[in-house]
């Protein structure tokens, strides 16, 4: 088994998620007492916070990219960058190191593209729901055309984010607004919806939408274990 490197603490709410998940796949799939090599560096999420708000990509791609560095350093062999919106410097981290980097919007890809569906809407922070990274990713690279929210939706997807789910508080009336944001993507056309943030799994779950979800907390988590296990990478 392969050891998995993790750049988290982006918030840890979710970093927790991953390093859960990700030993309960090893344990199911070993048996026994087996659990995950994992090496996480887990930074400190207000100063990275402050520079994607200041808009200072540079010094945030090269903090991470550092970090980066160490998790190769100590000993992994694969990569996750346990974030949506810090994947806009995905390219300053794949240049610091010679380990795979297991990108997220590849494993919601995979997961979209399985399930037979074209049009997907997408929920995360601001940064990934306006910037094109993220949407153009799914799209160039795997043929999804990307539907997001409008403005109001936005402002309110991404306020929950930060100002609740991160703080790891999760109220019934976001979940409720979340639902609508939701409703109206499938007005809109969307076939099925990204949840493009590590931290909305916290307070959405498949049986508060119609439509299919893909949980990109989830899907990156199997696709670490999948190649950690593999004989190949």
């Amino acid at each position: 088994m392969k050891t998995i490197g993790m750049i988290g603490g982006m918030s840890w709410e979710s970093t927790a998620l991953y390093y859960r998940r990700i030993n309960e796949l090893v344990r199911e799939r070993l048996g026994g007492l087996h659990s995950a090599p994992i090496v996480l560096y887990s930074v400190d999420f207000q100063p990275i916070e402050a520079l994607q708000r200041s808009g200072d990509w540079r010094r945030a791609g090269a903090e991470l990219a550092a970090a980066a560095g160490a998790v190769e350093r100590a000993g992994a062999e694969l990569l996750l960058l346990c974030t949506n919106t810090m994947h806009k410097v995905a390219p300053e981290i794949e240049q610091a190191v010679s380990i795979p980097f297991l990108h997220i919007a590849d494993a919601a890809a995979a997961a979209i593209r399985e399930a037979g569906l074209r049009r997907v809407g997408l929920l995360g922070t601001r940064f990934t729901m306006e910037q094109p990274f993220y949407a153009e990713r799914l799209g160039a690279r795997h043929g999804i055309e990307v539907i997001v929210p409008g403005e109001e939706d936005r402002t309110l997807v991404d306020r929950v984010i930060f100002e609740e789910l991160c703080r790891g508080e999760c109220h019934d009336e976001s979940r409720a607004a979340y639902r609508e944001v939701i409703a109206r993507l499938e007005q809109r056309g969307a076939e099925g919806i990204v949840l493009g943030c590590t931290e909305i799994t916290l307070l959405i779950k498949q049986a508060d939408a119609e439509l299919p979800l893909f949980d990109t907390t989830d899907l990156h988590a199997e696709r670490a274990v999948e190649l950690a296990l593999s004989p190949d990478l």
